[in-house]
């Protein structure tokens, strides 16, 4: 009995990473920072939850796919204040969480392997922040706003960690002192979230999809043809829809930024 391959991108998948994606664009615009522990640039966010959640119900691409378009949602809802070189940094640090954990869960469908691969995308997430922070945002940050200058960071991080934090100690204060927990902190939270319902969620999912998905016509009544067609037409359709959406939100992102510009 031959049997029938499912499209990946299914019309239930793709509206379920709408949906995850559309949470997490949210969860990401009301970030907030926490003034008494870190440098106030440093906002948590709890946009990871539903985007790890989502990565372990519908695998690793999806979860990149979340990431991806949740920074869409937050640039159209919020702009950029770095010329989307933050929002670059946290794409990257995003993708380096779900990507790692999806792939090792996908392969080790068990408790030890959900706690071993989050463990493995923390590694990878926090790693990322570091190397981020380091060549990228700190450079950028002090050339765009404070024109080479040192002073106004050093002056943050003092108020934190004292006189110790100079123009040449910057780096080990920030990055090891704030960058590190700070990203340790945003993982273990969407863990702790994630452990207790992801079970669920994913079985939620693939109920949904056995009942959405159009059963295949038997043979004897040209159903193998038929579900081919069917099949194709309705990947067709889906990819033009999320083409669609995609389109829109690039466009909605652009159109608020060069607005935004020439106010």
């Amino acid at each position: 009995m031959q049997k029938t391959k499912r499209n990946y991108f299914s019309a239930t998948r793709v509206a379920v990473i709408a949906m995850f994606a559309t949470l997490a664009g949210l969860l990401y615009v009301f970030g907030f920072p926490i003034a008494a522990a870190f440098p106030s640039w440093l906002e948590l966010n709890f946009s990871d939850i539903p985007a790890l959640i989502g990565t372990f119900a519908l695998g690793p691409v999806s979860g990149a796919i979340i990431v991806f378009v949740k920074i869409l949602i937050k640039l159209v809802i919020k702009g950029t204040t770095t010329v989307f070189v933050g929002e670059l940094a946290d794409l990257l640090i995003g993708v380096a969480f779900v990507v790692p954990s999806g792939l090792i869960y996908k392969k080790m469908r068990t408790f030890k392997g959900a706690l071993l691969s989050m463990a493995v995308g923390m590694v990878c997430s926090t790693a990322m922040s570091i190397i981020a922070n380091w060549l990228v945002l700190v450079p950028f940050y002090r050339q765009l706003f404070f024109h080479g200058s040192w002073a106004p960071l050093v002056g943050t991080m003092q108020v934190l960690f004292g006189e110790g934090c100079t123009e040449n100690t910057f780096y080990t204060f920030y990055l090891w002192c704030s960058v590190l927990p700070f990203n340790l902190m945003r993982c273990i939270i969407a863990i702790a979230v994630t452990l207790p319902v992801y079970k669920h969620i994913s079985r939620l999912i693939n109920k949904l999809n056995d009942k959405l998905s159009p059963a295949p016509l038997p043979a004897t009544e040209g159903g193998s043809d038929e579900s081919v067609r069917r099949a194709k037409k309705q990947a067709i359709i889906t990819v033009c829809v999320v083409a669609a959406v995609l389109v829109l939100l690039v466009a909605g992102v652009l159109l608020r930024y060069f607005l935004g510009k020439n106010r």
